[in-house]
């Protein structure tokens, strides 16, 4: 209960030590022949995210926000219309999401009205994207009644999983299949990706899927459902299309603008340009609107605040570029990490959750 709001240093020294654990572990199976190392890297993720489901959440409540989406569509409602302390939805509260009042104690528990949520910014609608919801109503779908949490935390473990099996795939074929266990046995995924369960995971799947093929078509339709989970992947586009002509390009971004499209369409039927929900607001709130000194920590150690925004997206437009022309088409992935590790050092994010789609570029 309150994670690491609740108790940082508890929770600083166990992640601490296993990072160590990690960076030993990693170093080893460089050694390991490689059908063994297959084994050892897939027993690890699955024994990893076995670990990480035998608690609550504890660094993130972004999964009773997914509970309570999944449980809204299935009711026939769209996610983007009400925020979860609408009174229009006050039918669909349970004990779980909304425990009774009127004491909520921070970090746990936020008051919406006479009662409690465990659900965070309740007063704003949904910011998630619509395969992001397609994939909180399909769980809810395969979750018995009083669940609770376990059913994300698990449906996060088999993204985590199989995300694991995707690189050993891909590098079976174009690298070393070791290089898997970065993502397996990295401590941020289990933490992240499972006991926090956080819907990022889907998006990196389909991304490692989306670089692994060649198949230029097919890149950009699973990049496409990649964006349409959580918009950060659009940074690996530049990766994608490195050294492609315009007809290459345009076989990658056709398939991906189509698939977006097509993902929101039945959301913009019934909620219309609702479907932005609060990723405006969010925007603002972290300190990425115009003008802002909250975010670009790095340049602003020696530029002026109010430059330090302008700056960052041009150098990220300049790497973006330079990926495009000089990058290798047949290790997309290289250039898509450059271009989004220089996007997250220069934006200074808030959440280490992010540097999912890091970890899974690195290996």
């Amino acid at each position: 209960s309150g994670g690491s709001e609740a108790h940082p240093r508890h929770l600083l020294y166990w992640y601490a030590a296993a990072w160590v654990l990690f960076a030993g572990a990693a170093w080893t199976v460089r050694k390991v022949p490689v059908r063994a190392a297959v084994v050892l890297v897939l027993a690890g993720s699955a024994a990893l995210s076995l670990a990480a489901l035998s608690g609550p959440p504890r660094t993130s409540s972004d999964m009773y926000r997914y509970a309570w989406d999944g449980r809204v569509q299935a009711a026939g409602i769209s996610p983007y219309a009400h925020p979860p302390a609408a009174p229009e939805l006050a039918g669909l509260r349970d004990r779980w999401l909304f425990p009774p009042g009127p004491d909520c104690p921070a970090p746990d528990l936020r008051a919406v009205g006479a009662d409690c949520t465990r659900i965070n910014r309740p007063a704003v609608n949904t910011i998630y994207p619509p395969v992001a919801e397609g994939w909180f109503l399909a769980v809810h779908a395969l979750s018995p009644d009083g669940a609770r949490h376990k059913p994300t935390q698990i449906a996060g473990a088999l993204l985590a999983v199989g995300t694991s099996a995707a690189l050993l795939l891909v590098l079976r074929r174009r690298g070393d299949p070791r290089r898997a266990a970065l993502w397996a046995w990295c401590p941020a995924v289990s933490f992240a990706a499972v006991n926090d369960a956080h819907v990022d995971t889907l998006g990196v799947l389909l991304t490692v899927l989306a670089l692994g093929t060649s198949v230029l078509p097919r890149r950009g339709a699973l990049l496409g459902a990649a964006i349409a989970v959580k918009l950060l992947p659009a940074v690996v586009l530049p990766g994608a299309l490195a050294r492609r002509g315009p007809r290459d390009a345009a076989r990658v971004l056709v398939p991906a603008v189509l698939v977006i499209a097509l993902a929101y369409l039945p959301y913009i039927l019934t909620s219309g340009f609702g479907v932005l929900g609060y990723l405006p607001g969010y925007l603002q709130e972290e300190g990425y609107e115009s003008g802002s000194v909250r975010r670009f920590a790095l340049l602003r150690l020696f530029l002026p605040d109010g430059v330090a925004a302008p700056v960052a997206v041009a150098l990220i437009a300049l790497t973006a570029l330079y990926v495009m022309r000089r990058g290798d088409p047949d290790r997309p992935w290289s250039g898509a990490l450059l271009v989004t590790g220089t996007a997250l050092l220069l934006t200074s994010p808030s959440y280490y959750w992010y540097a999912l789609l890091v970890i899974a570029l690195v290996a």
